[in-house]
């Protein structure tokens, strides 16, 4: 009897300790926040999410997955609804993806902003409102695989046509070319670095050529100076060149003074002197026919035609 009471006991106590373990994972696990319920739509896979996952708002945990099913109204989609606590910043411009964490394989709701003019979010068939889902970078990059593999076989394609035998033959010639190219640019590099040599004895001759024409410019510039100061000699007040000046303005005037009274007496005087010499050809010409007027005069002249004693000449037979 004894036996049966300590048992009971114990199994009492058990009990007691069970429900004081369950009330108190009951009260630790206890979450008295204000949900919101929303609904997504995707047609892209979710494998690694589970109900209860957790749902991150820029990384930052604000609710759960509450249930993953498919979309009775678009068939081939999965719905998911989520569970987002009131305070999170939730806008019509959010818009839900999937995120793993690490190499679990573990997939969350990860919740961000569209940079975009947002929409109003509109209810669905349950009147939950149904937020933009996106595909996220793994789904991108499973959906391109087979584009990306096409590509790139196509790539080894080009890559084994373009390196056969003949084109391996021709980058071998290139490369002999290229090797010939770069001997011969060594023996240039040899014939400049010999010429360099001489570079020094070449700078030398230029820097004396340089001052020869630097005292020649010198030299220059002082007869630049001494023909300034010629210049300057000539043009100044009572120089030579304005005593010329003086010169021909006084020519000028003599010349002015010449032709308005010198001349005119000397044309009056060729005058009288071609009168006189007309009046002595005519009297040479008068001594010359009757040579005794000059000792008898000249005589009376006979009568012309109408004058006193006028006889007309006899005709002719």
């Amino acid at each position: 009897m004894e036996n049966k009471s300590h048992a009971m006991a114990a199994g009492i106590f058990v009990l007691v300790v069970a429900a004081l373990l369950a009330g108190l994972a009951v009260w630790l696990t206890r979450d008295n926040r204000q949900y919101q319920l929303y609904e997504m739509s995707t047609k892209d896979g979710v494998s690694g999410l589970q109900p209860q996952a957790t749902v991150r708002y820029k990384g930052v945990p604000v609710g759960k997955v509450v249930r993953i099913g498919f979309d009775p109204q678009i068939p081939g989609n999965v719905l998911i609804r989520i569970a987002v606590g009131e305070d999170t910043p939730v806008t019509p411009a959010t818009y839900a993806q999937l995120g793993y964490q690490g190499v679990t394989g573990l997939a969350h709701i990860q919740l961000d902003d569209d940079s975009k003019t947002p929409q109003q979010l509109k209810p669905g068939p349950s009147g939950l409102p149904r937020m933009p889902m996106k595909s996220s970078p793994l789904n991108m990059l499973a959906d391109q695989g087979p584009v990306l593999l096409e590509r790139v076989d196509e790539i080894s394609r080009r890559l084994s046509a373009m390196l056969d035998e003949d084109n391996q033959k021709r980058v071998s010639e290139a490369l002999q070319n290229i090797a010939a190219a770069a001997g011969s640019v060594n023996e240039l590099a040899g014939t400049m670095n010999k010429a360099a040599a001489g570079f020094p004895q070449i700078t030398a001759d230029a820097h004396q050529t340089l001052q020869s024409l630097t005292k020649a410019g010198n030299a220059a510039t002082g007869v630049a100076g001494d023909l300034q100061q010629t210049v300057r000699r000539i043009n100044a007040p009572d120089g030579p060149l304005q005593q010329i000046a003086a010169g021909t303005q006084s020519l000028t005037v003599a010349a002015d003074a010449l032709g308005r009274s010198t001349l005119p007496r000397v044309n009056r005087a060729a005058d009288d002197f071609s009168r006189a010499s007309r009046s002595l050809s005519n009297m040479a010409s008068r001594i010359g026919d009757n040579p005794q007027s000059v000792l008898y005069g000249a005589g009376a002249g006979e009568p012309g035609p109408g004058e006193p004693g006028f006889a007309a000449p006899a005709a002719a037979h």
